[in-house]
């Protein structure tokens, strides 16, 4: 238990976000972050963890008495700090109406909004759609005015021309869907054992047919919304990503400023493509967009086979969100499991999840009967779950003939 006064404990935390020198050239930029008083700083800190997806950051100071003294959260990436009331040095909660919004920008309002209705907010004002975005507004349990709001979609660059990445990071000759977008998912592959029997594995699942790769090892599927490769000869089966980012140098310095690796760009007919590695030694590449117009995203047709989700499963996902938020301007929802979250805006879709051994990317693939697509699974020697139906439709787990795990997606 501290032995800090209050005025201590909030002031000293407060100010904690690091010194600023006096004889600095240049001044460092302000940071701004809430700092909350709550009636119940204990039932907020859980409140706060269940709506939002909130994470306790540092040490909670508990002053004598019991009172919360000072507790800093984590909501996707941005800061609060919150107490207890202390009325003896003017430090309460809100009373019959709020002075202050809090501004939470997420990727899915609607959504984030239900969550923390449920959880016990007051809906102020429901999600609408206006010209700076789709906003809502809810009062949460302890008095605080928050408006959940989206920025409308960022129009992005786009490339008529992609590569595809093989294994060993060199790049082969694709042409991309239009509409592709800096962050979003340019090409993968999936990494397996033996190339002959994953392609026969998912031919027979998924009717997928192919042409040949940039060697004996690879294979390239035909015929898909995204570039999809198999790549032989791994040890381990995993998803291979491939980026597109609009400035390749730029993103081989954030690179290795975030803890990774970067090959130095190389020119290929399309444009400029480096290997890299990541912070936690997950193998990925990225390559520049060519020049082009922005324009928003098409829609995604619902194509027999193709990717349609991607779940990065990560030792820790505050670091995962740290290196690919500072490489690729991800932003992150928390999903609908613990410590969980979704990226906002990225095609195709992609979560994060934590606590895991090895890192490994596992994809999911599109049905449209899933029950049937269960039954090819097996009879190919794979395994499967029975389909679970989710919000958005129905999942399988599958495993195939040689350990390579994806999922099957029937999606509304």
């Amino acid at each position: 238990m501290s032995n800090l006064t209050i005025d201590e404990a909030t002031e000293g935390a407060a100010s904690s976000q690091g010194p600023v020198s006096d004889a600095a050239p240049q001044r460092a930029p302000a940071i701004l972050t809430p700092y909350l008083a709550v009636a119940g700083a204990e039932r907020a800190l859980r409140w706060y963890a269940e709506a939002f997806g909130a994470r306790t950051r540092g040490e909670t100071i508990v002053m004598p008495g019991g009172r919360i003294g000072h507790a800093e959260l984590d909501i996707g990436g941005a800061t609060i700090m919150l107490s207890d009331e202390y009325p003896e040095i003017g430090v309460t909660a809100p009373g019959a109406g709020a002075s202050v919004t809090l501004v939470l920008t997420v990727g899915e309002v609607d959504a984030v909004i239900a969550r923390a209705v449920e959880a016990g907010a007051e809906l102020a004002r429901a999600a609408a759609d206006y010209e700076y975005g789709r906003v809502g507004v809810i009062r949460d349990p302890f008095g605080h005015r928050w408006m959940i709001s989206s920025p409308p979609p960022a129009a992005r660059p786009t490339a008529s021309t992609t590569p595809g990445v093989s294994a060993a990071g060199r790049a082969t000759d694709a042409t991309a869907s239009e509409g592709l977008r800096h962050g979003d998912i340019g090409y993968v592959s999936l990494f397996v054992p033996d190339v002959e029997r994953a392609a026969r594995f998912f031919s027979s699942v998924l009717g997928w047919q192919y042409e040949p790769g940039s060697g004996p090892q690879g294979r390239q599927v035909q015929g898909l919304n995204i570039h999809h490769g198999l790549w032989g000869g791994q040890e381990r089966s995993t998803l291979f990503l491939c980026f597109a980012v609009d400035d390749v140098e730029a993103a081989v310095r954030r690179v290795r400023d975030a803890g990774g690796t970067a090959g130095d760009p190389v020119q290929e007919p399309y444009g400029m493509a480096s290997a890299c590695v990541d912070d936690d030694g997950v193998a990925f590449a990225v390559f520049e967009l060519p020049a082009g117009p922005p324009q928003a995203p098409p829609p995604h047709d619902a194509t027999e086979g193709d990717l349609a989700y991607v779940t990065m499963e990560t030792r820790s996902s505050a670091a995962a969100r740290a290196f690919y938020g500072d490489v690729l301007g991800w932003r992150f929802t928390p999903g609908r499991v613990e410590d969980g979250w979704q990226v906002d805006d990225v095609a195709p879709m992609v979560g994060v999840a934590s606590g895991h051994e090895v890192p490994t990317s596992v994809p999911m693939y599109r049905v449209s009967d899933i029950v049937a697509a269960v039954g090819r699974v097996r009879a190919a020697g794979g395994s499967a779950t029975e389909p679970d139906s989710q919000p958005y439709g129905s999942t399988a787990l599958c495993t195939d003939d040689q350990g390579t795990r994806f999922y099957l997606g029937q999606l509304s």
